[in-house]
């Protein structure tokens, strides 16, 4: 018993992927990339039209940055062995299972249980793991659902994101953390929206209305049209992403966040390897 509370306090000091310095400079630049792929167009004189064209040149050189980051990530956690073979099977693991949560999904009411895994596991697992199993969990479920195109590296980013701040949660424990994590899945649901509109919002939309990008604008004026287009647009689709996220949690949440941590005692990520001479031995 003494070591399974080890290694769930290892857990949350830390979580599974446990980042040293270099591997944070990696999660930092990562994320940095991210933030400025999303806000470059807040700083042109980006005009209305079709997002997926105006994207066109810079969403692959967005992924060729990401997929190379996520990649340093893992690779330098595990030579520093800050994660071995177990840490990197889970991870597998979980965003298979994230991925085919995804099929399901009928996109345009909301209903998105993609994210019911991610948020328990970025509980449990800690900010880099659900940094990195938000991006690639993401990025296999584009691939199963044919869903591959300019928004994926923005959508990878923002996924990531909500498993990172799963990760931030204050302690708790029992049907309080379940609730916790289930308003937190409310936040998450309706931010990921919330991001996720940029990536297409300065193109989309013909200037000239009240929910258009003016380009050369004050910050302020544009963020009052975003705000009053995210009403008009967004908001109907993610209201049912939030409450998706906070039923799942409330029903299912208790069991899964018990069945991760279960995992985590038996794998004993948190706990380094020793060798320890058996007591008949010393005694002979």
């Amino acid at each position: 018993m003494s070591a399974d509370r080890g290694t769930a306090g290892a857990l949350h000091a830390g979580g599974v992927l446990r980042l040293r310095g270099t591997g944070w400079l990696l999660l930092t630049i990562c994320s940095a990339v991210g933030v400025a792929a999303f806000v470059w167009p807040f700083f042109t004189d980006a005009t209305g039209g079709d997002p997926n064209v105006a994207h066109a040149a810079d969403a692959p050189w967005i992924f060729v940055l990401l997929l190379p980051l996520l990649l340093a990530i893992i690779l330098r956690e595990v030579a520093d062995g800050g994660l071995d073979a177990k840490a990197i099977a889970l991870l597998g693991v979980l965003a298979a299972c994230g991925a085919a949560l995804r099929i399901p999904s009928v996109g345009a009411t909301g209903f998105e249980p993609i994210f019911f895994l991610l948020l328990p596991a970025g509980r449990v697992f800690g900010r880099a793991f659900g940094f990195v199993l938000g991006a690639i969990t993401l990025f296999a479920s584009a691939l199963i659902t044919g869903g591959v195109g300019p928004w994926l590296p923005f959508q990878m980013f923002a996924a990531g994101w909500v498993g990172f701040f799963a990760g931030c949660l204050p302690p708790a424990t029992g049907r309080r953390e379940v609730l916790l994590v289930a308003a937190y899945g409310v936040v998450a649901g309706l931010a990921y929206g919330f991001v996720m509109n940029l990536w297409f919002w300065p193109f989309a939309v013909d200037q000239g209305s009240a929910i258009s990008f003016v380009p050369g604008a004050g910050l302020g004026e544009n963020l009052r049209h975003y705000w009053a287009f995210y009403l008009a647009t967004s908001l109907g689709w993610d209201i049912p992403r939030a409450i998706t996220n906070a039923v799942l949690m409330v029903v299912l949440g208790g069991p899964v966040l018990a069945a991760l941590r279960r995992v985590a005692r038996r794998g004993a990520f948190g706990v380094p390897v020793s060798f320890a001479e058996p007591a008949g031995d010393r005694a002979r």
